[in-house]
């Protein structure tokens, strides 16, 4: 009888150890839904996110001022291309960001509305860490590019601007992504255009289908 229970004690530390050393299943991943280490958001799933409730997305001339285009609606949709197991680094491209410009309005000198805010140049890919590290990459060749649209005592005018590149940060509280301050440098338009553009937006919540996103 004691031999039996020694090799039952033995048979359960190897099946516990086994369960210590694999993954359950695939829910382990950088991406899950519900809470963090939930069910892995699957390859393909397209994500969406609004401006967090009450904040607004910026694109002032300087880092710490307070001119230029302030806009109250703006949403992103990315789709999941790879979501590997944590710790690592999952991939999305962003297929979509658009403004409403109706809630966009500007305090630039001379400027007297916000007729249009595009995105160019999309898809772009994103990396998000464990860590929360969030990194935006135009395509090879590309770059990311806003298109702004202003109306102004002396007519309409378009803004464009460029940046190689965004970073962000992911994070579980309010599963959010923000972006502070992300320099964008004016390649063409009036004089009326600001010389730069720093570009601050927190979006809240992230959700597949509906549910929230974490990152693990």
């Amino acid at each position: 009888m004691r031999t039996r229970s020694l090799i039952a004690l033995a048979g359960a530390v190897v099946a516990l150890s086994a369960a210590a050393t694999v993954p359950a299943s695939a829910d382990g991943a950088v991406l899950t839904t519900g809470s963090a280490g939930g069910t892995a958001v699957a390859v393909g799933d397209v994500l969406s996110a609004p401006l967090a409730s009450g904040t607004s997305a910026t694109l002032y001339s300087s880092a710490t001022g307070t001119s230029g285009v302030k806009c109250t609606s703006s949403v992103f949709t990315a789709k999941v291309t790879d979501n590997p197991a944590a710790p690592g680094t999952a991939t999305e491209s962003v297929t979509g960001h658009t403004f409403d410009a109706s809630s966009c309005s500007s305090n630039v000198l001379g400027v007297t509305g916000v007729t249009g805010i595009t995105v160019d140049n999309l898809p772009y890919s994103t990396a998000v860490a464990s860590n929360g590290t969030l990194t935006v990459t135009p395509a090879a060749g590309s770059t990311i590019q806003t298109t702004v649209k202003l109306k102004t005592l002396l007519g309409s005018i378009t803004c464009v601007y460029q940046a190689p590149s965004l970073s962000g940060t992911a994070s579980n509280t309010g599963n959010s992504i923000a972006f502070t301050n992300q320099a964008f440098t004016k390649v063409s338009g009036s004089s009326l255009c600001f010389a730069a553009g720093y570009f601050t937006a927190k979006y809240a919540p992230v959700t597949d289908n509906g549910a929230t996103v974490f990152v693990n």
